[in-house]
């Protein structure tokens, strides 16, 4: 008669969250992802804050992250206007020299004009009608592309808007005036000679590449959620975000406190 007895092998899943653990971060390199993510992205407040409850001193140029943010929110809101005059406020040359963001943004300025004009039944779409005769057709001919978005974007004056086909409904969608606000805010970071893209994106981007390599092992020792953020428990900051994956196969997008990234 043989006698059963307890295996004293480490599990799987815990050797690989011990390796994990043994991984040294440095603070320093962490306050300084998060603080260039507050500043290119156009956090002035935050970034202050920030420096001084991490006890940093970052070469912070408040006034120019501020005349990004508020071109940011003029985009937001829909004031392409303003937001084209205070860029030019900023560096004329920056649309100048990138007729495709001046393009979008134009653009962008007579879907607002149209949004305007079809909000109601007995709206006024001559202003829109007048816009992209001055600012947008003269442009049109020199690039395929820009004259297929006019095009597109002038047959929003022919259906209602709440009958949009889903490629014509992108275009109402304030999901536009958000890429166009990150692009312009790229565009004025590299004019500034700064990085255009915050570390944290990269940093992202090469954890989604591992993440598939790791999944392409098939190893039976990765666990099905990996924590990839710092416990608000040792940096003392118990609203810090935690960063986590599961590994299941798709490509999730990373998850923090503060949301879905």
């Amino acid at each position: 008669m043989t006698s059963s007895t307890a295996s004293t092998a480490t599990p799987p899943h815990r050797a690989f969250d011990r390796s994990v653990e043994e991984v040294k971060l440095s603070k320093t390199d962490l306050n300084a992802v998060i603080m260039d993510y507050l500043i290119s992205e156009g956090y002035p407040s935050a970034a202050q804050k920030f420096a001084s409850e991490a006890n940093i001193e970052p070469m912070l140029d408040v006034d120019s992250i501020q005349e990004r943010v508020e071109i940011r929110e003029a985009i937001d809101a829909g004031d392409i206007q303003t937001a084209i005059e205070k860029i030019n406020e900023l560096n004329p040359q920056v649309l100048d020299q990138d007729s495709a963001l001046h393009f979008s943004l134009l653009r962008l300025q007579l879907i607002e004009l149209i949004r305007k004009a079809t909000a109601t039944p007995d709206g006024d779409i001559s202003p829109a009608l007048t816009f992209a005769t001055t600012h947008l057709a003269p442009r049109a001919p020199t690039d395929s592309q820009f004259l297929d978005d006019l095009e597109r974007t002038m047959t929003l004056l022919i259906f209602p808007p709440d009958n949009l086909a889903p490629p014509l409904a992108a275009l109402l969608d304030p999901a536009l005036r958000q890429e166009i606000a990150q692009r312009v805010n790229q565009a004025l970071l590299l004019s500034q000679g700064e990085r255009t893209k915050a570390t944290l994106y990269d940093l992202v981007n090469h954890r989604s590449w591992s993440k598939q390599k790791a999944m392409e092992t098939k190893k039976d020792n990765l666990p099905e959620r990996i924590e990839l953020g710092i416990d608000p428990t040792q940096n003392g900051h118990e609203g810090s975000p935690r960063v986590s994956s599961h590994y299941n196969g798709s490509t999730d997008p990373m998850e923090t406190g503060w949301g879905r990234y």
